[in-house]
């Protein structure tokens, strides 16, 4: 909702797994192993904003965020266990 002024196919999600992960089944679209994603992002080369308009969006992520804490890490792993259960 803070980025609804960007075309949609501006922002592009992507999940990256780290270290040993194993797939048991196909990945699907948008899910990354490291060395993957990083081929990914250098084979994006066509520009899609500006410097001034990147900025901008970080920005307004940086002031809609929660503050870097311990507590919000908790509160976070909280909301997760209500939401989806414990592990």
């Amino acid at each position: 909702n803070l980025l609804e002024f960007l075309p949609e196919e501006t922002v592009q999600s992507a999940v990256v797994f780290t270290g040993e992960a194993e797939f048991k089944t196909p990945v699907p679209d948008g899910v990354y192993e490291l060395a993957d994603f990083i081929v990914r992002v250098k084979d994006c080369t066509t520009e899609v904003m500006s410097q001034n308009r990147l900025q901008f969006c970080v920005g307004r992520i940086e002031t809609a965020r929660l503050a870097v804490s311990g507590q919000t890490d908790i509160e976070h792993i909280q909301s997760l266990e209500r939401r989806h259960g414990s592990a």
